[in-house]
């Protein structure tokens, strides 16, 4: 009775015996389902016969005996899924105990898949792929595609794939030169040797009117000229003591010019009148040379703010290398506008994005050599460093990093954590340590000093403020 209930299985040419009763315990499976009448069963041997992997099934076998699935180490995951899927076993039902060895294959197969991805796109496309992406199919079936569809994948390709043909590497390259042109005169405009002083010859002297807008020189030596002709002299007239009033000043006006004085120059009101009208003629009279001069090289010799009063402003060769790069980007993004496949695509995309908005921050550079100094925009200018993103189009490699960083998204989440956590409990502790005692000197006056010293000390660059 006994060997009528158990039953022989060779699988992979490794015999397997067991109950019947026991390949019974799940039902709606390969194993429980067993009959004399298939195919794969040996009746000389009396045994049935599965061509399978027999170490995957040393584990499946044990699942029927105990009711827990246990996942092998010694074979990949995809293999273990097609065992489990050919037995009509569930993966889900994998143990915890070894659920993370199993699904990190899982998330293996993703990036290999993006992978794979990349390096589809580096081969060129045929001409029905091409016609997909940008929605030509019926015209390029029909045979009716018109000159703007046969040109406008070309230009495309030209700019977006750097490795589609010889113009493409071209253009690719001078890309890649313009970017890093902009980028070290970016980082080399502010440095000390190579920044100038402040122009002086419009600057404010004793004998010169601080009132009198930038003129220029043969009109400022008339202007000079006349105010040496004329003096003001002033004094203050202040109530008695004890009296509330006012105090008042007055103002005498001497001329030493020879001739008689008309009543437009024997009064200062007159006076001030036609040195207004005389400084609105000579700025109605500026050449546009002198508006480039003044306002985007930033020679106007007015207020300045006092960082650039310090250390001076950048050599006027910066705002030329930097308009040139800004005439390529505008051109390239404009370009690639026009052609995109995809607009919505193309205009939501990162990259893209810090191209517009780095291109923007050029002609924020300019507005502000128009006005006053803005510290806002100066420092909105610092995107132009993020051009440096833009390389991924050009290196698969930096794709690669960049999706690595992705697929371990979760693992450096949670070392920051664990790194905010731990700034925050020490710089805390320093803090209330510190304050427990009468000490003039201590420098923990406050949690977020606290925290400074807690990044600098666990990030190991040193606390070094004096």
């Amino acid at each position: 009775m006994d060997g009528e209930n158990r039953i022989i299985l060779n699988v992979g040419g490794i015999r397997y015996e067991t109950y019947k009763a026991t390949l019974k315990k799940i039902p709606a499976t390969r194993l429980s389902r067993l009959t004399e009448a298939l195919a794969n069963y040996d009746p000389v041997l009396n045994e049935y016969f599965f061509d399978r992997h027999p170490g995957v099934f040393t584990q499946i076998l044990n699942y029927y005996r105990t009711g827990k699935l246990h996942y092998p180490t010694d074979v990949c995951g995809p293999l273990f899924e097609e065992e489990l899927e050919f037995w009509g076993l569930d993966s889900n039902q994998v143990e915890p105990c070894c659920w993370s060895t199993y699904s990190i294959h899982r998330d293996t197969q993703n990036t290999l898949a993006i992978l794979d991805k990349l390096d589809i796109e580096n081969e060129k496309p045929t001409e029905e792929q091409i016609a997909r992406l940008f929605g030509f199919e019926e015209a390029l079936s029909n045979g009716e595609l018109n000159c703007w569809q046969r040109l406008k994948p070309k230009i495309w390709a030209m700019f977006d794939e750097p490795s589609s043909s010889t113009g493409a590497k071209f253009v690719a390259g001078m890309s890649v030169f313009f970017i890093f042109v902009s980028v070290i005169s970016f980082c080399l405009k502010t440095h000390p040797g190579f920044r100038v002083d402040l122009p002086t010859s419009y600057s404010g002297s004793a004998g010169h009117d601080p009132l009198a807008s930038p003129i220029p020189q043969q009109q400022s030596q008339l202007h000079q000229q006349q105010q040496q002709q004329h003096q003001y002299h002033q004094h203050s007239i202040t109530p008695p003591s004890g009296s509330i009033g006012p105090t008042f000043r007055v103002t005498n006006y001497t001329s030493y010019s020879s001739g008689n004085l008309s009543a437009a120059q024997a009064t200062p009101i007159a006076s001030m009148k036609g040195r207004q009208r005389l400084k609105r003629d000579l700025n109605t009279t500026n050449t546009f040379n002198e508006f480039f001069e003044q306002k985007l090289l930033g020679n106007d010799g007015g207020q300045q703010h006092g960082w650039v009063e310090t250390y001076g402003q950048p050599h006027k060769a910066f705002f030329y290398v930097e308009l040139v790069c800004n005439v390529w980007f505008f051109i390239e993004v404009v370009i690639r506008l026009i052609v995109s496949p995809n607009l919505w695509q193309f205009i939501k995309s990162p990259v893209n994005i810090i191209d517009f908005t780095a291109t923007l921050s050029f002609y924020t550079d300019v507005m502000q050599r128009m006005g006053e100094y803005t510290g806002l925009l100066e420092a909105f200018s610092i995107v132009r460093i993020m051009r440096l993103f833009k390389l991924t189009r050009h290196s698969p490699g930096l794709r690669i990093l960049i999706h690595t960083f992705k697929a371990s998204a979760k693992e450096l989440t949670l070392l920051v954590f664990f790194l905010v956590l731990g700034i925050v409990f020490f710089a805390s502790l320093a803090y209330y340590a510190e304050k427990l005692q009468d000490n003039p000197d201590n420098q923990f006056k406050s949690i977020p000093l606290g925290l400074w010293w807690a990044i600098v000390t666990m990030t190991t660059v040193g606390y070094g403020d004096s």
